[in-house]
């Protein structure tokens, strides 16, 4: 068993943030090639359970991933929404979703901010019925990103007030609005594809807690680490590692935004970005593995 774990974000390295598919085959041959190798594998994202089973664990599946995870020592882990949801992958494929309910947005918002969509901005987005601890409104692939991030603050300010007038305690940037109780258990958090509103216990060195606590109950962890992601969020999917005395670098993909000063190794893939850059690191790790190329 190779001394590598890998902790991916899902839209940008893996999928395609157009497509919101997995565009380039190789990911899949070589995510597979990787898995049967004894490399642990986790998905962590605000992607829903219903999105990794159908766009990333069923392509993989047809490229031979239950045979890989029947191999001695592989294992693979999906969470979801932050932390929020999460389920194993196995040789039968992606397992029951469990969800964390503490967590969960009140009946009402999620009421709420759906008829806000659907009535003021079903021209440039949709409420993602998907989600189960978050609520997630994303940018309808036919509308081009200008228009959408013009739409997309509209809506963030008009979701602020409605769930705020609801006694939601919320933060929306420098906007604060506190509940009853003088708490402040939600907020909102923009991405350049969707708008989620989350707990703000939700995050990336969340869900890399629950995939290390599943991966050793089932065998012992590596030593060295790679964490993959597109936002300055995933950095902290490489934070919680580092906290564990363990080798870590991460791999940004959209350093575009801005490169964070860390503790630990961050890597750029030349001029590459998103999934042309999440490609390339997995050829690289095959090959630094001496993996047969599919």
């Amino acid at each position: 068993m190779h001394n590598l774990g890998l902790l991916f974000d899902v839209d940008g390295p893996i999928a395609s943030p157009v497509t919101r598919t997995i565009a380039i085959r190789s990911i899949v041959t070589d995510l597979v090639a990787m898995t049967a190798a004894g490399v642990p594998i986790a998905f962590i994202t605000g992607r829903s359970g219903d999105f990794i089973r159908n766009q990333v664990v069923a392509p993989l599946c047809d490229a031979g991933l239950g045979e890989a995870l029947e191999s001695h020592g592989a294992r693979m882990f999906g969470v979801f929404e932050k932390g929020g949801a999460w389920a194993p992958i196995t040789g039968d494929g992606m397992g029951d979703v469990a969800v964390d309910a503490s967590v969960a947005l009140p009946d009402a918002a999620v009421d709420g901010i759906r008829s806000l969509v659907r009535e003021r901005f079903a021209d440039t987005m949709f409420f993602d019925e998907t989600k189960r601890a978050m609520i997630s409104v994303e940018q309808r692939t036919d509308v081009d990103a200008d228009t959408y991030h013009e739409a997309q603050s509209r809506f963030q300010d008009a979701a602020f007030d409605l769930l705020t007038g609801l006694g939601l305690g919320l933060r929306y940037g420098e906007r604060v609005a506190p509940d009853a109780a003088g708490e402040v258990p939600f907020r909102i958090d923009p991405t350049i594809i969707s708008t989620d509103i989350e707990s703000v216990l939700l995050d990336k060195d969340r869900g890399a807690q629950r995939a290390f606590d599943y991966f050793a109950e089932r065998g012992p962890l590596p030593h060295r680490w790679r964490s993959v992601g597109d936002s300055r969020s995933d950095y902290k999917m490489a934070d919680y590692v580092h906290s564990t005395g363990r080798e870590v670098a991460h791999v940004d993909v959209r350093p575009a935004d801005g490169v964070l000063d860390r503790p630990y190794e961050v890597i750029t893939i030349g001029d590459a970005v998103h999934d042309t850059a999440g490609a390339e690191f997995l050829a690289h790790w095959r090959r630094e593995l001496g993996l047969q190329e599919a």
